[in-house]
C-alpha cells in the first residue's frame, strides 16, 4: 500500500500506524549509510532545509542540520538572537520573510505550545515541529521509539517507566504516546507537583521509586529536571532532595544494572539530579544511541515529507 506523503510533522497523535511503521522503516536505512565512507545520498539535493530555533538546543539542532547535509540538502540556520525578531518582528513576518527565499522545509522549535502549527498553517514549506512548549516533540518520540524498536522489533507488553517533570515535559507527552500506540505499557513516577491530571486510562501512575520498580519495568526512562520552565515556584524542596526520591542514586542504579534494565534519557542530562555518574558507562544506557537514532529518524522525516510547492 502506498502511504501519501505529508507537507507537516507536528505532533504524534495525527500520524497513522502506517505512517509511525513506514519512518521507523527508513530510519532503518538510512542509519546502514552510517557505517559507510561516504554517509551522504542525493535524495533531497536541490532542496533547502531552514532551521528556526527560537530556544537553545545542541542535540535536535545539529542532528536535523546533519540529517539534512547527509541527504545533500543546503541548510541554513536561522539565527533569531542576531535576526530582526529581537527587534519587534513578530513570527508570521519571520515567516512570510522567509517564504520569499523559497525554503522547502522549516524546522522550527519555541517555547510556546502552538508556534509549530502557526507556522504551518501559514506556510507551503513543509514544517517540522523540533518542540513547542509543552506540547509535543515528535522527532524525539520516533527516535526513542526506533531506538528500542532495535532491541525489540514488537514491544508489545514491555513496561516503559517515565520518570521525573511530566508536567513541562514535551518529550513525555510525545514519548509516551509513541510507546502505547506501540502496544508498550506505560507508567510514570515523580513528584506530585510535577505529573499533570491525565485523561489517560492506560497511563499508570505511582508515587516511589520502590514501588514502580516492584512494577518491573523494561526501561526507565529519565526526564530532565528543566529548571528554565520551573521559575520560582516551589515544585520540590531542592535538588538534592529530588535525587534521592526520584533520581537514580548510586544504591538505585546497582539494583537497576543487577536487574538488566534498560535507560534513556532525552538529554542534556543534568549529573547528580536524574542520574549518577556511573549510569552513563552502563552498557544498558541508551543516551548515545538515541542520539545517534536521532539523525536517522530525522532523515527519514525529511526524505517523508513534501512541500505543497513541490511538483514531485
Amino acid at each position: 500500500m502506498s502511504i501519501p506523503r505529508r507537507k507537516d510533522l507536528l505532533s504524534i497523535a495525527p500520524l497513522a500506524d502506517e505512517e509511525i511503521e513506514l519512518v521507523l522503516s527508513n530510519a532503518a536505512q538510512f542509519k546502514a549509510l552510517f557505517r559507510r565512507r561516504v554517509k551522504k545520498v542525493p535524495t533531497l539535493r536541490g532542496r533547502h532545509v531552514l532551521t528556526l530555533f527560537y530556544e537553545p538546543s545542541t542535540r535536535t539542532l545539529s542532528s536535523f542540520e546533519i540529517a539534512a547535509s547527509r541527504l545533500s540538502a543546503d541548510v541554513t540556520h536561522f539565527s533569531v538572537s542576531t535576526s530582526s525578531v529581537v527587534k519587534g518582528e513578530s513570527i508570521l513576518d519571520t515567516v512570510e520573510t522567509l517564504e520569499s527565499m523559497q525554503v522547502d522545509c522549516i524546522i522550527v522549535r519555541h517555547s510556546a505550545s502552538g508556534v509549530a502549527s502557526l507556522i504551518a498553517r501559514h506556510s507551503r514549506a513543509s514544517v517540522i515541529n523540533a518542540g513547542d512548549g509543552w506540547h509535543a516533540h515528535p522527532t524525539q518520540a520516533l527516535l526513542d521509539a526506533f531506538t528500542l524498536r532495535e532491541i525489540w522489533p514488537d514491544l508489545s507488553g514491555r513496561r516503559i517507566l517515565i520518570v521525573g517533570d511530566l508536567l513541562h515535559s514535551r518529550v513525555a507527552r510525545s514519548t509516551s504516546t509513541i510507546f502505547h500506540r506501540l502496544g508498550a505499557e506505560v507508567a510514570v513516577l515523580g513528584p506530585g507537583t510535577l505529573i499533570p491530571d491525565t485523561r489517560w486510562d492506560w497511563l499508570r501512575k505511582f508515587r516511589t521509586f520502590d514501588e514502580a520498580l516492584h512494577w518491573q519495568p523494561d526501561v526507565i526512562y529519565l526526564l530532565r529536571i528543566q529548571n528554565e520552565r520551573l521559575g520560582d515556584d516551589p515544585f520540590f524542596p531542592s535538588l538534592g532532595e529530588y535525587h534521592r526520591h526520584y533520581g537514580v542514586t548510586d544504591e538505585r542504579f546497582a539494583r537497576i544494572a543487577g536487574e538488566g534494565l534498560y535507560l534513556m534519557h532525552p538529554g542534556p542530562v543534568n549529573r547528580g539530579v536524574e542520574l549518577v555518574d556511573a549510569v552513563m558507562s552502563y552498557d544498558r544506557c541508551l543516551i548515545n544511541q538515541q542520539v545517534e537514532n536521532g539523525i536517522a529518524i530525522r532523515m527519514a522525516c525529511l526524505h517523508w515529507l513534501q512541500p505543497a510547492t513541490s511538483s514531485s
